[in-house]
């Protein structure tokens, strides 16, 4: 993962350790680097966010320790910028939040979004074997009844995994399997239930409705965007509209591992203003890992 951002980045210290600096020159280097950025998916905004720092910081050359190489002085400098912007504030501690509710004797609610296709529904299952390896109970809620075969799939998931599904008949209320699996929650002491939806294209009025109803019965501790790593720039503006249009409070980027590119695990939260919670890097129930900004600019920067 991230091969093709770690050559562009690779390809831009180059630059900057081998020139001078100065006006054309540093103009040329940042109009490369914005177009490659541009070309393995990362958002214009961020792209031209990044390029502007990169110009404050170079424009007066590169200051080297007496005796020191100027290459050595680069790399520091862009691992600082990539992680500044990875950071995003407001990150989630989930099983912190987890323990939180479980003390208060109430379940973590989370409910779950994104277009058909992202692999949404294998990932519920991924953060519900997260929860039971961290000794939480849980219980799956099948609140997308629009599409065929979406509970069976929920149910078998939970079937491999001995955790418990709530469903209702196709075409039922959403919202009211939600509330349903919920109650059973409580009655039963369960610590999390997690939310299927419907996968909703963002350009679908009733569906986003339909998914802001879920969110107003269910009232959840989070409300967790599920996107697609190799949608590319298509996934940030999936992520602007869900959260123009229903509260998004974090992300999960799945398929990573399939991804030479990698843009979206630079621009994707920034562009949407949430923290990532996650990555997918696999089918597997463990192939889950929780973001880490640091795993990002090691594979990238080194």
């Amino acid at each position: 993962m991230f091969e093709n951002l770690r050559s562009r980045f690779e390809g831009l210290a180059e630059a900057l350790t081998t020139s001078e600096l100065k006006g054309r020159d540093l103009d040329r280097i940042l109009d490369d680097f914005r177009i490659s950025l541009l070309e393995n998916d990362v958002a214009l905004s961020v792209a031209e966010e990044l390029c502007e720092e990169l110009r404050r910081r170079f424009a007066g050359g590169i200051k080297v320790p007496r005796f020191g190489e100027k290459g050595k002085a680069v790399k520091p400098i862009l691992r600082e910028l990539l992680l500044e912007a990875l950071r995003i504030d407001g990150g989630v501690d989930l099983l912190g939040l987890a323990r939180e509710k479980r003390a208060k004797g109430e379940p973590l609610v989370l409910v779950f979004m994104g277009i058909n296709g992202t692999g949404k529904t294998t990932t519920i299952a991924k953060v519900a074997r997260y929860f039971a390896k961290n000794g939480f109970s849980v219980v799956l809620a099948c609140s997308d009844t629009y599409r065929t075969g979406s509970i069976e799939q929920l149910e078998e998931h939970g079937k491999r995994l001995g955790i418990p599904t709530i469903k209702h008949e196709y075409g039922a209320d959403a919202a009211a399997v939600a509330y349903d699996a919920i109650n059973h929650a409580r009655a039963r002491g369960i610590n999390a239930v997690l939310i299927d939806t419907a996968g909703r294209m963002q350009t679908n009025k009733n569906l986003l409705e339909e998914m802001k109803k879920i969110v107003r019965v269910s009232n959840p501790d989070l409300a967790i965007l599920v996107a697609d790593a190799l949608a590319g720039n298509d996934a940030v503006d999936q992520g602007k509209t869900f959260s123009g249009a229903v509260r998004v409070d974090g992300i999960i980027l799945t398929k990573l591992d399939a991804d030479a590119k990698g843009g979206n695990a630079i621009s994707l939260a920034r562009a949407v203003g949430k923290p990532i919670l996650f990555f997918g890097i696999g089918q597997g129930y463990d192939d889950l890992i929780p973001f880490d900004p640091e795993f990002v600019v090691r594979n990238i920067i080194g």
